[in-house]
């Protein structure tokens, strides 16, 4: 039985994506449903972390400062619902950068395993992007597209994952989520 723990990329899964970046916490919105799908995983004993790729950082269009403000918005808006998100990990670089933190490369996937201390072998891990699948099936979790923001063209571009199972939105992926662990 794998640990029960969740992981969710932010843009495009929880808030709504911005070909401009979310650059400030007026920026982050909500997709419906999306925070009221993580409060159930909380209050379902699950751990939920956030692995996100932020390279608007490393790009110079907003600051670590700003950044834990947008992530500061999302934890209070997620308490407010009754959840929690235990934990963010997020890549600041740049696309080009050569490190190995940032989707599809599967090093910040490595570090929620070490800091955790838990097992990813069958861990869901929700993205709307073939790199967040790729960085969560290279650890053996259990990749499940949502087809909201980018998740319909990648959907219709294919090649993901084999194992990738598909859903409407984060809130049909938890539902999905939370039917298998009920006795």
């Amino acid at each position: 039985m794998p640990t029960k723990l969740v992981i969710l990329d932010r843009d495009g899964v929880i808030n709504f994506d911005s070909a401009q970046f979310i650059k400030n916490p007026a920026e982050w919105k909500p997709i419906p449903g999306s925070l009221e799908a993580i409060a159930r995983l909380s209050q379902s004993g699950y751990k939920v972390v956030v692995a996100t790729n932020q390279s608007g950082v490393g790009r110079g269009l907003f600051d670590m400062e700003t950044l834990n403000q947008i992530h500061t918005k999302m934890h209070k808006a997620v308490v407010a619902l009754g959840g929690r998100i235990d934990a963010i990990f997020y890549c600041p670089h740049a696309a080009d950068s050569k490190c190995d933190c940032r989707k599809p490369k599967p090093g910040m996937f490595k570090r929620i395993s070490e800091t955790l201390n838990v097992e990813l072998k069958g861990v869901p891990a929700i993205g709307d992007s073939l790199r967040d699948l790729q960085a969560c099936a290279a650890v053996g979790c259990l990749p499940m597209l949502v087809l909201t923001g980018k998740g319909e063209k990648t959907k219709s571009e294919g090649d993901l994952p084999e194992g990738t199972l598909e859903f409407r939105d984060l809130s049909a992926a938890v539902d999905s989520i939370l039917k298998e662990t009920t006795p």
